[in-house]
């Protein structure tokens, strides 16, 4: 089949997501002005760099107020953490993508103990395999369709590293060790429990 999306796609449910997968998530916390913590996932999201390590989120229209608590949080105080989630979190990762109130702490709601991070304010997951704790470097919003906000995509520098001893094996990370869950089309999710290794060819 073709089409083009502007036109629709005419099949029961929007392959798109599904195409462009696995797509690691990112679980996001970050602050309100006012000292509420926010926790939610991100499907939309990838490292661009690395030196200095840079990663991006993206904050779709159609999702749901966490969602929107969590782009307000990072735009007025310009600090957040993303955790890599693992399959044994699954469930709460889950329960954390509610469209709660924006005075609901979602740490709390999904049973999660929080950890001071070092470089900036919002908390991290304390179990969690990896968090990445960001400083807010520049935002892009894209255009919307039929009155409908665009999606608005951040762009944060990662300032302070945390990762699990458990998670490392002579020295390099090793991911089957925590399991990282990525998101597939519709509901479907997927977990890394198998790696193996290719060689660039010598030119």
């Amino acid at each position: 089949m073709f089409y083009e999306p502007k036109d629709g796609h005419g099949l029961p449910h929007d392959p798109f997501k599904a195409i462009v997968s696995p797509r690691p998530i990112a679980w996001v916390s970050s602050l309100s002005t006012e000292g509420v913590a926010n926790l939610a996932p991100y499907s939309f999201f990838n490292a661009v760099a690395d030196a200095p390590p840079m990663l991006m989120i993206s904050s779709s229209p159609q999702a749901s107020n966490v969602d929107k608590d969590t782009l307000e949080n990072i735009l007025n105080t310009g600090e957040f953490v993303v955790h890599i989630v693992p399959h044994a979190m699954r469930d709460a990762m889950n329960v954390t993508s509610g469209g709660y109130d924006h005075n609901d702490d979602e740490f709390i709601r999904a049973g999660l103990e929080k950890a001071p991070s070092h470089m900036i304010a919002p908390p991290r997951i304390a179990n969690a395999p990896v968090a990445m704790e960001c400083r807010h470097h520049v935002n892009l919003g894209f255009p919307g369709r039929n009155g409908v906000r665009g999606s608005h995509v951040i762009f944060g520098e990662v300032v302070g590293i945390h990762i699990a001893d458990e998670a490392l094996v002579d020295g390099m990370l090793d991911v089957t060790r925590y399991n990282p869950l990525a998101r597939l089309g519709y509901m479907d999710y997927s977990a890394v429990k198998e790696v193996f290794s290719l060689d660039r060819p010598k030119v």
